[in-house]
């Protein structure tokens, strides 16, 4: 008779090549025609429409000119298509970026920004070529919800000043509280015109997503007030009057300032750049699979917003990620492969070089209310409630993530809430060892050796058995072994049955090592049943070997062994 072994199958390991080939270049492989470029040509004039006023309205929220966001979006966006592992991913500024890149010009100015930014894109490489990609995906999802609620409310905070036109005595505040200390020390400052023009910027934006869905609601909104502000001459302040306008093509790319100095000087801001830059596109990445049955390549995705970062800053601008909100909307609008990605860059191009002058119209007030709505957006309400319905462990990361992203960094809401998620974890994982004595007893003479045991069978008392299931490891090793020196001391037999155990670390194997020692001291027979071939490899590596114990293949075997040699 022949026997299948019940094993999991490994999935071939792709190559090199495979790993790292664009999706650009797979989809024109498979083959690209007219169809595929008229649904592409469709959502990436979809993407570009939204891209368009939501990119100016985090540049200005980040510290830095309307034009750096617009040229994020241009280089960096059809970088990302080009070079990236997605179908579908669209890349450009975000608004988890605002409070980093709003710290960095703090610190550094506009060029150290860029220093940072081209930075962050060798790490990004970096990280892609070692093929970290698949770890950055071990973040857990209270710690991705919590984070994402904490930077909504820093874009929220950030843009109440345009909200309602305040004018402040100096810089504003970073910090949170201090922000909104000063925000409310100047709000007898606050612009009527202003507040009409934002919050009606928001109504409009509510109401078409509300009862004309397929129109873009943000571009719709923002042409709309920039066109009231412009004929009724409004009181209130717009790009024009606030930064002059802006360009109408990209610029000459050029380096920044380069410096063994000034690189030590942005390196952390580079880290968070990069870390944060990771995250969010391989999370966007992972909702264009879900949205599609698709596979990205994570690894590849990275290698791709690595290049579409260096390019950005050198054409001045900011950082640059897979963005989640677009790429849904590539997704909804029928996107089919990379090019709608390219185009949507190309679209955006066009709409720079014809309709800058335009731009100068647009009242910040009105973005600031663009910027509302994607905030309010970005906090996932129905997650919440369920992690905080679920389990108070969960609730407790997702609350630690959000205070800290809030109050305190955002590199340290992240690492604390990763940290806390990980000790949940292993609580959880040590929780669910478990080990129970089961019925030692004798085979029948006439039966195979490695025949199940049968709980009807004579007892031997001489024997005891104990199952372990579950994963044995460091968070467990203590308690378990523990019950394992008792036990060891009961019977003049032990067996252990491992059929179930499918994970042991080395702090596990120490702490069978040294039960195994001890019963020996005892003279006490150990065997070893149902280990598996990297079970039973991580206990020889740490002396769990004969003659301190046996290993036989199940218990039956095992009971049947200690039968012949006079058990």
């Amino acid at each position: 008779m022949t026997s299948t072994s019940h094993r999991p199958v490994a999935a071939d390991k792709p190559s090199f090549i495979e790993e790292f080939t664009p999706k650009s270049l797979t989809t024109l492989r498979e083959g690209y025609g007219f169809t595929q470029l008229r649904a592409d040509a469709i959502a990436g004039l979809t993407v570009a429409i939204v891209a368009l006023p939501l990119s100016m309205a985090i540049a200005i929220a980040s510290g830095v000119t309307p034009d750096r966001g617009l040229y994020a979006a241009i280089v960096g966006g059809f970088l990302v298509s080009l070079f990236g592992g997605s179908r579908f991913q669209i890349g450009g500024p975000a608004g988890a970026f605002i409070v980093l890149v709003s710290a960095t010009v703090a610190r550094h100015g506009v060029d150290g920004l860029l220093l940072a930014t081209a930075l962050s894109g060798v790490l990004m490489i970096g990280i892609g070529l070692l093929r970290l990609g698949t770890f950055i995906k071990f973040i857990p999802y209270p710690v991705t919800v919590g984070f994402t609620a904490g930077i909504a409310i820093i874009i929220l905070a950030s843009q109440l000043r345009d909200l309602f036109g305040l004018t402040l005595d100096g810089r504003e505040p970073g910090e949170i509280v201090e922000k909104l200390h000063v925000l409310w020390v100047a709000l007898p400052t606050m612009n009527g015109v202003a507040v009409a023009v934002g919050f009606g910027t928001i109504a409009m934006i509510l109401a078409l997503n509300r009862f004309a869905p397929r129109l873009p609601a943000l571009l719709i909104a923002v042409a709309a007030t920039a066109l009231i502000a412009g004929l009724f001459g409004l009181p209130v302040a717009t790009i024009g009057s606030q930064f002059g306008g802006i360009p109408n093509a990209l610029p000459v790319p050029a380096l920044p300032e380069i410096s063994g100095e000034r690189i030590i000087a942005v390196l952390p801001d580079a880290i968070a750049f990069a870390l944060l830059g990771a995250i969010e596109s391989l999370l966007s990445a992972v909702v264009a699979d879900g949205m599609t049955g698709r596979r990205h390549r994570s690894n590849s995705e990275l290698l791709g917003q690595g290049i579409a970062n260096i390019g950005s800053a050198l054409f001045g601008g900011i950082c640059v990620t897979g963005t989640i909100a677009r790429t849904a909307t590539n997704v909804r609008s029928g996107g089919r492969t990379p090019v709608s990605g390219m185009l949507h860059a190309l679209f955006l191009l066009g709409f720079v070089m014809v309709a800058a002058p335009l731009a100068s119209y647009i009242p910040l007030a009105a973005l600031a209310g663009v910027l509302v709505v994607v905030a309010w957006n970005m906090i996932e309400r129905h997650a919440i409630s369920a992690l905080f319905r679920g389990s108070r462990g969960d609730a407790a990361v997702l609350a630690v993530t959000f205070l800290l992203v809030v109050f305190r960094d955002l590199t340290e809401g992240i690492v604390v809430g990763f940290a806390l998620g990980a000790l949940l974890f292993i609580h959880r994982m040590a929780a669910a060892v478990a080990i129970e004595e089961r019925k030692a007893t004798h085979t029948h003479p006439e039966t195979d050796d490695k025949s199940p045991y049968d709980p009807r069978q004579a007892t031997d008392n001489a024997t005891v058995v104990y199952k372990i299931s579950g994963a044995f490891f460091f968070g467990a090793a203590a308690s378990v072994g523990a019950i394992l020196d008792r036990i060891a001391d009961q019977r003049k037999n032990f067996v252990l049955d491992c059929t179930d155990l499918p994970v042991l670390d080395s702090t596990a194997a120490h702490a069978l090592e040294g039960a195994a020692r001890k019963a020996r001291q005892s003279g006490i027979r150990f065997i070893i049943a149902g280990a598996r071939a990297p079970i039973r490899r991580m206990l020889l590596t740490h002396g769990v070997r004969p003659p301190m114990v046996k290993y036989k293949p199940d218990v039956a075997s095992a009971l049947a062994f200690l039968d012949k040699d006079g058990g």
